[in-house]
């Protein structure tokens, strides 16, 4: 795995040991950022359930301008760290072991543009914390983006009420959607 573009470009990126994590693919994430390159320079990004941080490292990357990372795995948080350094980039970051829906339980003190959901699989966790972010739609910008990555048949539509599908792109074994507030949000 490694960082596709910007200024880390081509910069390999440590994986976390073991089952726990669920890597992006270097052709989901090349198209997941062909699909939000404009929103990407210069936005604040929340990687919930980051893993190894490499969808967070890629928008730093290509300029975001902080990137809030959250994970409860130990390793991962290490591993994010560890990635950071390695790509020059942890100065505009911030990684945070914690469990994301006591996070988004809170208010947040800045709105995110991005927001990037990529929990493991098959736990209907993605739901649940879309869910968190609608009942809280402050926690993005009136014209930012919650992203979410499942498996396709994980996919169901979801009664919110401050969040709607905007679009939505599948890759062989990976679904991206795209969530964006309505004019009540």
């Amino acid at each position: 795995m490694r960082v596709i573009a910007g200024e880390a470009k081509g910069r390999k990126l440590k994986l976390v040991p073991g089952e726990g994590t669920r890597p992006i693919t270097d052709r989901v994430k090349e198209n997941l950022f062909n699909l939000i390159q404009w929103e990407v320079r210069s936005s604040r990004f929340l990687d919930l359930f980051a893993g190894t941080g490499s969808v967070g490292i890629e928008a730093l990357s290509r300029g975001a301008s902080h990137v809030v990372f959250l994970d409860t795995s130990r390793e991962a948080v290490r591993i994010i760290r560890e990635n950071l350094e390695h790509c020059r980039l942890h100065a505009r970051a911030e990684v945070v072991r914690t469990d994301a829906f006591i996070y988004l339980a809170n208010d947040a003190s800045e709105p995110f543009d991005l927001i990037f959901v990529a929990p493991p699989q098959y736990q209907g966790i993605w739901s649940r914390a879309l869910a968190a972010i609608d009942q809280r739609p402050t926690w993005l910008s009136a014209e930012g983006l919650a992203i979410v990555q499942i498996h396709p048949k994980e996919y169901m539509e979801l009664p919110l009420a401050n969040l709607e599908l905007v679009d939505q792109r599948v890759y062989g074994s990976t679904k991206l959607c795209l969530y964006g507030r309505t004019e009540n949000g």
